[in-house]
């Protein structure tokens, strides 16, 4: 009997295509490892919807198959659906390092969900199961203990980047440039490399850089208060806004839950040595306006942040004053940019100097490679195919053509959707089947029973407004036993359009004692009401509110 071929196959179930909710699963035989579950977070058009997360069915299906869920770095597009997977799969343990294993220990309690599988990695730890073997090497991001994966397999290696930059002067430690280069001179079969800054020429600017620059600001602020905004993620630009402010004689105050998170947790891990800096608001009563950085979130234009708060006078502990200085040490992610451009228009209106990131100050710096940062991985690991992850299409298709560049062959090269796998082989890689991959939105602490036709019935309710009959029908006689009742809310303002609405009750009479027959339907009742007053309303007033009837059977005595 001829034996099976033992073959290795990587796919996506999120993170292709996108900006966010990553999760890559390698398989192998009868064993599967995930790298990592993330978030997006939800378009404007998504409404109600607070995430979307993956579709995680197969991973269902495969249950007995999966070995552990491998996290790369602590960010949420790449931590933060576990507590949503652990509700759904059995996952029997997860690697992480130090950080993101604080931060997923601080998200699974603030969901109440108990998990006690929880392993520490560092560059040293060396994960073997029976087919596929795992080890780590240290990148540079904008969050401590970031890490690329290496997945050891019986058809070659495969290397995922994770989010990564290459940083010569970082605020943390460098990156394993030379344990890179060891792997590649080895040969790896397969690279999985971060897409996010693929259209960007050049290298990133160092965090180094920035500490200069927002050592400027805070010099040329001698009489002033500072209200600094930051993603509380970027553990590594917290630790040296507070070296900046100890250079300065400034004490910090924190507001935003994430912030005060993100601060525990570097004074924990010992990123920050000294924490008397932080200061609560009643001890800077006592101190001049030149002694005080306020950091806090909102630097993304969130409405309920701390600075959009401050922005709109609605923070119950500060008060903008004339001579503020604010700092958005951060750049626009996608879709952000007309939030922030309100916050900062609302702060110019108040009287405040802004600083935002622009290339006079550089007071922010991405924690994704640029284009030749990207080409300098696939350089050093030298693989011999090459799927683009983490990224808008175009990113994606970019980084691909960066590939080609540094003489990776083009049908090497896999620009695949969530849920296309990837086959290893003894004949190389190749394309394989599609396993089912897609989007689960999360509406409050509900998971996945918001489906497309409720997000669009949203959407025509945001729209137009929905309109409400209420009808009373005698069931023996067929009758309509009083004039049908008419609620609307956001189509129109029912005081002000008192005769439209009698035209709307009237109409609505008319269709039920036409529609009223002894094979009187409740169903097909509905259906005619919604059709004739959809046409009736549109022709009156150019919208198209949802229409809601509802019948109330009514035995008259």
């Amino acid at each position: 009997m001829e034996k099976t071929e033992t073959v290795t196959s990587v796919f996506a179930l999120g993170g292709l295509g996108e900006v966010g909710k990553n999760m890559y699963v390698v398989e192998c035989g009868d064993e599967i490892i995930i790298i990592d579950a993330g978030v997006m977070f939800p378009e404007d058009e998504l409404l109600g919807i607070d995430y979307v997360i993956q579709d995680v069915t197969y991973l269902k299906q495969n249950e007995k198959k999966i070995k552990a869920l491998i996290i790369t770095h602590g960010h949420e597009d790449h931590i933060g659906g576990i507590s949503f997977l652990l509700q759904n799969v059995e996952i029997p343990v997860i690697y992480a390092s130090k950080i993101a294993l604080d931060l997923i220990k601080n998200k699974l309690n603030d969901r109440n969900i108990k998990y006690d599988n929880l392993e520490l990695y560092d560059e040293k730890t060396f994960i073997k199961f029976k087919k596929l073997n795992v080890e780590f090497i240290r990148t540079t991001h904008s969050i401590p203990d970031s890490y690329a994966i290496v997945v050891h397999t019986p058809n070659g290696t495969i290397v995922h980047t994770g989010d990564f930059k290459f940083d010569l002067t970082p605020i943390g430690p460098m990156a394993d440039i030379h344990k890179m280069a060891r792997l590649g001179d080895k040969g790896v079969k397969l690279l999985l490399s971060e897409s996010t800054n693929a259209l960007s020429p050049g290298f990133s600017a160092s965090e180094a850089i920035v500490d200069e620059a927002l050592g400027d600001v805070f010099s040329k602020a001698q009489t002033n208060r500072i209200i600094l905004a930051t993603f509380a993620s970027n553990i590594y630009r917290i630790k040296h806004i507070v070296e900046t402010c100890r250079e300065n004689n400034r004490k910090i105050i924190t507001f935003g839950r994430s912030m005060e998170n993100a601060k525990e947790i570097a004074i924990k891990n010992g990123l920050i040595k000294d924490s008397s800096i932080f200061i609560d608001t009643n001890a800077a009563k006592d101190l001049k306006k030149s002694e005080i950085c306020i950091l806090c979130t909102g630097s993304q234009g969130e409405p309920l942040a701390a600075l959009s708060r401050i922005a709109n006078g609605t923070h119950k502990q500060v008060q903008l004053l004339p001579d503020d200085i604010i700092v958005f040490s951060s750049n626009p992610i996608p879709g952000n940019s007309a939030s922030i451009n309100r916050i900062i228009n609302k702060l110019y209106l108040k009287g405040v100097k802004v600083y935002t990131n622009s290339e006079l100050t550089d007071i922010h710096t991405s924690g994704h490679a640029k284009a030749e940062e990207l080409k300098w991985m696939l350089r050093i690991i030298k693989p011999e195919y090459f799927m683009p992850i983490h990224g808008e299409y175009r990113m994606l298709k970019e980084h691909a053509d960066l590939a080609k560049s540094c003489d990776v062959l083009e049908d090497h090269i896999f620009i695949c959707k969530n849920g296309d796998s990837v086959i290893m082989d003894s004949k190389g890689c190749h394309r394989g089947r599609r396993v089912q991959a897609g989007d689960v939105y999360v509406d409050g602490s509900r998971i996945g029973d918001i489906g497309s036709v409720v997000i669009k019935d949203r959407k025509l309710m945001s729209k137009d407004g929905v309109l409400v009959t209420i009808l009373n029908i005698d069931p023996h006689t067929h009758s309509l036993l009083i004039k049908p009742n008419i609620t609307t809310r956001g189509f129109v303002l029912v005081n002000e359009n008192a005769e439209l609405i009698h035209e709307i009750e009237n109409k609505v009479s008319e269709i039920v004692k036409k529609s009223l027959t002894t094979k009187y339907n409740i169903v097909d009742l509905k259906n005619q009401v919604i059709l004739e007053l959809n046409m009736f309303i549109n022709e009156k007033t150019g919208r198209r509110p949802m229409i809601l009837p509802v019948i109330m059977e009514v035995n008259k005595k």
